[in-house]
């Protein structure tokens, strides 16, 4: 055997990694996806189905409700040079 033959071959084991390898990867990527989807697709099952028409929320005998619109006084704040915090403000009704 020349150093020639000896040489091809280990090119050729090279070469076979270089198909092989990402051959393998894309296999267990796939497989992944197949088994995340077949996943999905079983939480799916489990959950309860959507609501029928005659289970859709329905508007009031009284009809839509309106908003609310109300006209509030500032708060004002004292001059300061300290700048507030949240925690420091006075707390309001609207929260």
């Amino acid at each position: 055997m020349s150093a020639m033959d000896t040489d091809g071959t280990v090119l050729a084991a090279a070469q076979g990694l270089l198909i092989i390898g990402p051959l393998a990867v894309g296999v267990v990527l796939v497989a992944m996806l197949i088994g995340v989807v077949w996943w999905g697709r079983r939480k799916r099952h489990q959950q309860p189905p959507p609501p029928r028409p005659e289970e859709q929320p329905r508007l009031p005998d009284s009809g839509p409700v309106h908003e609310v619109r109300e006209h509030r006084e500032p708060n004002e704040l004292p001059p300061s040079e300290h700048r507030l915090t949240p925690h420091e403000l006075k707390r309001t009704n609207g929260s």
